[in-house]
């Protein structure tokens, strides 16, 4: 799944342009490194957010293609 669906299925963003441009301005970075929106997301990979005044880092636990505002949040585990 590419890594702009993931963001927005996910609920981490809100919308999947916003989660486009985000990663054209680098902000999105995938296993320490910076990311295109089009890059493979995989089970283990770890996404740092840099969003607003506060940077969110995650694990990916599942891809999955459907999610529901209930699952949205197992799909992944925040990293202090």
């Amino acid at each position: 799944m590419r890594l702009d669906k993931y963001l927005k299925l996910s609920r981490l963003i809100k919308r999947r342009t916003v989660a486009n441009e985000a990663c054209d301005g680098g902000r999105i970075l995938v296993n320490g490194k910076v990311a295109r929106a089009s890059y493979a997301i995989k089970e283990g990979d770890r996404i740092s957010i840099q969003l607003g005044t506060r940077p969110l880092e995650v694990e990916v636990l599942s891809v999955n293609e459907y999610a529901t505002k209930e699952t949205a949040g197992a799909m992944y585990r925040v990293v202090e």
